[in-house]
């Protein structure tokens, strides 16, 4: 199995098992072994009371195709340690792309960088993930 193929497996085992993402509007985009992308439309429910999308939002998009990026090697990996910074705001209507990739994986710990972007390329946040691996796999793999 390639690594592209291992991380397509992996990503639609995880999203198969994933509550969370879809209930917030979001839509996983391509997965490639270190790499993953999650869009979501801004809608009202997102927004806060000043009327643009709710950081909390904006940084469960970028946690969770920071997931899909760490857990692409079929190795169970969660958050150790998550900052943001917010750039500039999401509007209502907006169409937000969070885009992560692997910077650095030594034994059972990873960096990961995130940038989310609006459907202009307008930067709207970055945020740094540390990984950590844990027991277990996505999907069962043959070990040779």
């Amino acid at each position: 199995m390639t690594p592209d193929e291992r991380a397509a497996r992996a990503s639609a085992a995880m999203w198969a098992n994933d509550r969370a993402s879809p209930w917030v509007g979001m839509e996983l985009g391509p997965v490639r072994e270190g790499v993953a992308s999650m869009t979501l439309q801004v809608q009202e429910h997102h927004c806060n009371g000043h009327d643009i999308c709710h950081g909390g939002v904006i940084f469960t998009l970028a946690d969770s195709a920071f997931a899909f990026a760490c857990n692409s090697r079929n190795q169970n990996t969660v958050a150790q340690n998550n900052m943001i910074t917010f750039i500039a705001p999401g509007q209502l209507g907006d169409v937000l792309t969070a885009s992560a990739r692997e910077v650095s994986l030594t034994g059972r710990s990873g960096i990961y960088d995130v940038r989310v972007v609006n459907q202009d390329g307008a930067l709207i946040a970055e945020m740094r993930g540390l990984s950590r691996a844990i027991k277990g796999q996505l999907f069962d793999e043959e070990q040779p």
